[in-house]
């Protein structure tokens, strides 16, 4: 007899899925960036990226390019967003630990659910703005601003927050008929169009075998984990998939253990788990309200 999950289980096992996907190709991408520029990196992974979305996307009968001017608009500021946040966050990614980053990431829910209140009107409890509050308390522990703990690492990973958060944002103001992978594709060529016009300030340096192969994986990766967390959103209930967002901070910690021997300090893991459990709060929250 098979065993089938039920709709919950499946689609915390797909969040799991996606996002370890998801931080193995950061893993990859911190490997490259010892022996290759930045825009190279962006530019070939682009490449390789966008012709499996293409693939993926025309396989699923997911391309649609018959917008309004309106999804237009808001297709083409994503993607300008997207830029910065794949500039930054590689930037901060190659020069801090994976940990330090992927835990600055956990505070995404918090600062959308901010952004949705400030400029949407969305209604947000005290308890809530309280999360928030504390979830930020829990970002300055991981970037502890001052003379010696605050770095240029963190500072970009502090503006790869804050673009996602406005790309987000953006994002939830398309209309439904805009396919997902249509977005995702028009966003990966603008990316890997920004690398190649970056790659022309820099001298790109020779790709060994080695690392064709961590190219090709990463990018593989990449697809999967985004491939997954469509099909996440189509299963379960998104108040009980959301929390295992989180399991990310904990393949990002043994991956940087392993890989690359970064472990975190308490003061990080402190305020890693501040911003997780005020963020599982949120969600727990969002939860009730929908409830009642």
């Amino acid at each position: 007899m098979i065993r089938t999950f039920s709709g919950n289980t499946l689609g915390a096992l797909l969040m799991m899925g996606s996002m370890a996907a998801y931080t193995f190709n950061d893993a990859l991408v911190k490997l490259l960036g010892s022996d290759l520029p930045l825009f190279q990196i962006i530019t070939l992974r682009g490449v390789l990226a966008s012709i499996l979305i293409y693939a993926l996307a025309r396989y699923l009968g997911r391309l649609r390019f018959d917008l309004t001017p309106r999804d237009w608009g808001l297709v083409g500021l994503r993607s300008l967003a997207e830029i910065g946040i794949t500039y930054c966050f590689l930037t901060a990614l190659i020069v801090m630990p994976i940990a330090n980053i992927t835990a600055m990431l956990q505070a995404l829910p918090l600062t959308v659910t901010l952004g949705a209140a400030l400029f949407f009107g969305e209604a947000v409890g005290w308890r809530r703005a309280l999360a928030i509050l504390l979830g930020f308390c829990g970002m300055l522990l991981i970037v502890r601003p001052g003379a010696d703990g605050f770095t240029q690492g963190a500072l970009y990973g502090l503006l790869a927050v804050l673009l996602i958060t406005c790309r987000d944002l953006m994002t939830r103001r398309m209309s439904t008929q805009v396919p997902s992978l249509t977005v995702t594709l028009i966003g990966s060529i603008t990316i890997t169009l920004f690398g190649v016009v970056g790659s022309m300030t820099q001298e790109w340096a020779p790709v060994s075998h080695q690392n064709a192969l961590v190219l090709v994986g990463a990018s593989l990766l990449i697809v999967v984990g985004y491939a997954l967390s469509v099909m996440v959103m189509r299963v379960g209930e998104i108040a009980f998939v959301s929390p295992f967002r989180y399991t990310g901070l904990l393949w990002a910690m043994g991956l940087g253990w392993v890989m690359f021997g970064e472990w975190p300090d308490p003061v990080t893991q402190a305020g890693a788990f501040l911003i997780v459990a005020t963020g599982v709060f949120t969600l727990y929250r969002e939860r009730l309200q929908s409830r009642a």
